[in-house]
């Protein structure tokens, strides 16, 4: 089964966006930690610039993913990403479904059912591969309900103070991860830990 893994830059306090909502601290390495060049796809292509071990790490794990999830403020805040995500299928989890939505040719779907039936769509959309997972608000959904396989986390070099954090007010804590694997890149350090479904750990399915 594919596995669900989340996948976010932080601080190293641990949030996502600064007060304003602004996110170039945080995610600032993507396209000036290196030389290397990393092309996405999807509606609006962008090029990163990252050092050889980020550069690794992102092709690495982009390449295993088969679908998106993602939440309705990190959708709106992304602008949709023209329609068309580079990692494949999109799943939006939100109440309702925006205005204007779903566009002809888009790969978009909204889910009104929840964090359990995105999953499942993502999952059978993704063809065998991994779904990654977008914002802090249904990563915490996630891992409350035990639906969450993997924490990626790239860390960046930079204190922020403030803002929006990645894992605040978290439901059905403590959850036990298991041992990280980590990359040392420039300017950011990449973390990948398994979440771990024993007796000992909450969020379990």
């Amino acid at each position: 089964m594919s596995r669900v893994i989340a996948i976010m830059s932080m601080s190293l306090d641990g949030f996502v966006a600064d007060a304003a909502g602004g996110l170039a601290a945080v995610f600032g390495w993507y396209f000036t930690s290196g030389e290397v060049e990393v092309r996405t796809g999807g509606a609006e292509p962008m090029t990163f610039r990252l050092s050889p071990a980020s550069a690794e790490h992102v092709r690495g794990l982009t390449a295993g993913l088969g679908a998106v999830l993602t939440g309705r403020r990190t959708f709106e805040v992304a602008g949709g990403w023209g329609g068309n995500h580079a990692w494949g299928p999109a799943f939006v989890v939100t109440h309702e479904v925006p205005a204007g939505w779903p566009r002809p040719g888009s790969s978009f779907h909204f889910v009104t059912g929840g964090v359990a039936e995105a999953v499942s769509q993502a999952r059978e959309a993704a063809g065998g591969k991994d779904v990654g997972v977008h914002g802090p608000d249904v990563i915490r959904q996630l891992l409350a309900a035990g639906l969450l396989d993997e924490l990626s986390i790239d860390v960046a070099a930079v204190l922020l103070g403030s803002g929006v954090r990645l894992f605040d007010n978290l439901d059905g804590a403590p959850v036990v991860l298991g041992d990280p694997t980590v990359v040392q890149g420039v300017g950011v350090t990449h973390l990948r830990y398994p979440v771990r479904r024993d007796a000992a750990g909450a969020g379990q399915r």
